[in-house]
């Protein structure tokens, strides 16, 4: 059988930022968001050609949006207080874009999964001091367990030892994950390469003399 696909589009709203949202995405993959306060399409990846423009219209999309927000209003007061809010606890992962080489310039990437709600802020700091020059961020992207996903990218230059954090803040209970990524040091990595080379050059060496020891000692 052909491996099945999810082409799934998720209309969202809520109190905080941002109130609505609305994706296509396709196992997964953020195709298109709709950029409410531009009222259009935005594709998810740069080589999608541009979204339809007689499908779905801004004046289409507006109304289910101002409707969304009207039964999310009628739902919280009526279950405040007597349903308890779900809440994710984000899942955060740094790694570089590009395998990293010193003073060649790279990406790296921050994934943060398990988003519910989708509300929060993702910042970078390097050696504790804040970063935003270059830092972008993508959309919230919905996925099939019901929860979101969203990328943060800071264009940084290698440099042995640095530090990097990617911090993210919930804005409901202002609550912070940080996930750290450290510069390399390829030159104790070539050290220690060479090391290990010539530990087992000589392991081999002596395994080699005690070899002919004992066939000259079992010959006699």
């Amino acid at each position: 059988d052909p491996p099945s696909h999810l082409l799934a589009e998720v209309l969202t709203c809520q109190p905080d930022s941002p109130s609505r949202s609305l994706s296509v995405t396709l196992d997964g993959q953020l195709l298109y968001a709709f950029d409410f306060p531009g009222s259009r399409w935005n594709p998810g990846i740069p080589s999608l050609p541009p979204w339809p423009s007689a499908l779905e219209t801004p004046q289409e999309i507006l109304p289910e949006a101002q409707l969304c927000q009207e039964i999310l209003q009628n739902i919280s007061q009526a279950l405040t207080r007597k349903v308890p809010e779900a809440r994710g606890i984000p899942m955060v992962s740094v790694f570089p874009a590009l395998p990293p080489v010193p003073g060649e310039p790279n990406t790296l990437v921050c994934v943060v999964e398990n988003i519910f709600p989708p509300a929060l802020d993702i910042s970078w700091t390097l050696a504790g001091v804040p970063v935003t020059q270059g830092v972008t961020h993508s959309p919230y992207t919905p996925t099939a367990e019901l929860t979101f996903v969203r990328f943060s990218y800071v264009p940084f230059v290698p440099a042995a030892g640095d530090v990097h954090a990617c911090v993210v803040t919930s804005r409901r209970d202002n609550a912070t994950v940080v996930t750290y990524w450290v510069a390399p040091d390829t030159a104790l990595d070539e050290q220690l390469d060479a090391a290990l080379a010539g530990a087992a050059m000589a392991l081999g060496i002596v395994l080699a003399l005690l070899g002919v020891i004992l066939v000259l000692v079992t010959r006699r």
